[in-house]
């Protein structure tokens, strides 16, 4: 074979491979980039501003972590084809099943608040009401769930995915000093000593990026996506992908408030975008447009993740692929959860800069219950066969485990005895 003839197959052998991708691809890069949701964009602005560039490490230590956890949810949906909740009823019963429901209906519904309250307050800038934001937003998604296939609503949320990743372009704007940024950033270390902010910053920071309502999401997007157990390292691939681009933002996120706003108190991300606006209107402006890009993104997830949950559980139709008279109690569950969350968001004196922070600490300290679910069905190897976890995959994922239960144990006895870290 001629070396054009070799250059050739290999052209087609690689375009081949892309087309396969890009039809495969979907569940782990929308659920990795959703996870930067307002709750994500609030943290990391804090983060920033707080410490600087000093837990830039961090984050880049919770890549493979986040790869770990969510890579297990593509072996188990493609391996079961079930959702998370119906595995955990058909493989604990029914106590540890409703256990497990109704803790990812919690986190999700009050994670889903962070969603509106990130973007009434994005929009808020721009002077429109948090009423006309929540109700416009409701609207909007219940459309896009109805939009009758699951292709048509994957194909929306990339388009918001793709806008996720404004954040890149800003940190060029502020023009971060890069020696500053890898000498503060790469090395180790607690800024202002090992105490329980600090804590608080690393739980909510963990809890933003691996959170228990994107293993549920994962594995029923997966499910009605269809995905086979030959298609496996497809869906591996595009969650190592997500999983880099979702830390990627959020280190860029910190550098720009870093740079920008670094000892300011920031406890909401869009009063980092106001501060910014003093500074660089459209470096603000920006901020702000992906302030609520990144709330909605998170807000068509979240709830979805939670319709899926009960409809597997109850015996509903639950899938984006069926009409409303299909799936009814599956799109009123969904619609339920976005309406009653967005009007939280409007109770007047709510404390909704406390209730975005905590959730993230809630989301954290609730987690370990989700992997340890996670680990043991995937350690079935009646089910799972050849795809069950291997030693080294049991290894990492039980120390991801005990290292948050360190972490939320630790938080806990710096809020009991606030002088014992200082």
């Amino acid at each position: 074979m001629s070396f054009w003839a070799k250059l050739f197959y290999n052209y087609r052998r690689v375009l081949k491979a892309l087309q396969l991708y890009i039809l495969i691809s979907g569940p782990g890069i929308i659920v990795m980039l959703a996870d930067n949701d307002a709750g994500g964009i609030t943290t990391y602005a804090a983060t920033g501003a707080k410490f600087g560039y000093g837990l830039i490490w961090f984050l880049l230590l919770l890549l493979p972590v986040a790869y770990f956890v969510q890579e297990m949810t593509v072996r188990l949906g493609a391996v079961t084809k079930r959702g998370h909740a119906e595995a955990i009823f058909e493989a604990f019963g029914s106590f540890w099943g409703w256990f497990s429901l109704l803790d990812l209906l919690l986190v999700d519904w009050l994670t889903l608040i962070t969603e509106f309250i990130g973007m009434t307050a994005a929009l808020q800038i721009f002077h429109v009401p948090p009423w006309l934001t929540v109700i416009v937003v409701s609207i909007v998604m219940g459309l896009i769930a109805l939009s009758g296939r699951y292709w048509t609503w994957e194909k929306i949320a990339f388009l918001f995915c793709a806008l996720n990743l404004v954040y890149i372009p800003c940190a060029f704007l502020v023009h971060p000093s890069v020696s500053s940024v890898l000498k503060e950033g790469l090395y180790p270390h607690f800024p202002g000593g090992f105490n329980g902010e600090i804590f608080f910053f690393l739980m909510a920071n963990i809890g933003t990026t691996i959170a228990p309502w994107m293993i549920f999401f994962q594995q029923s997007a997966v499910v009605d996506k269809g995905l086979h157990e030959k298609e496996i390292m497809w869906g591996q691939i595009d969650t190592l992908l997500g999983s880099f681009l979702t830390v990627l933002v959020a280190v860029f996120i910190v550098i720009v408030t870093g740079t920008v706003l670094k000892g300011m108190d920031i406890s909401s991300a869009d009063q980092a975008c106001r501060a910014l606006m003093g500074v660089n209107h459209l470096l603000g402006t920006l901020l702000a447009i992906g302030l609520f890009n990144a709330g909605f993104l998170g807000a068509i997830c979240i709830s979805l993740a939670s319709s899926w949950a009960f409809g597997e559980v109850f015996g509903w139709a639950h899938s984006l692929n069926h009409r409303v008279e299909e799936a009814p109690w599956f799109y009123a569950s969904y619609m339920a959860t976005v309406v009653t969350a967005g009007l939280v968001t409007l109770i007047p004196g709510a404390p909704l800069v406390l209730i975005t922070l905590f959730v993230q600490v809630i989301a954290v300290t609730l987690l370990p219950a989700a992997l340890v679910f996670l680990i043991l069905l995937l350690n079935d190897e009646e089910t799972m066969g050849e795809y069950k976890n291997t030693r080294l995959q049991n290894v990492i994922s039980i120390t991801i485990v005990v290292t948050i239960v360190i972490l939320s144990t630790l938080y806990a006895m710096s809020c009991l005895f606030p002088n014992l870290f200082k």
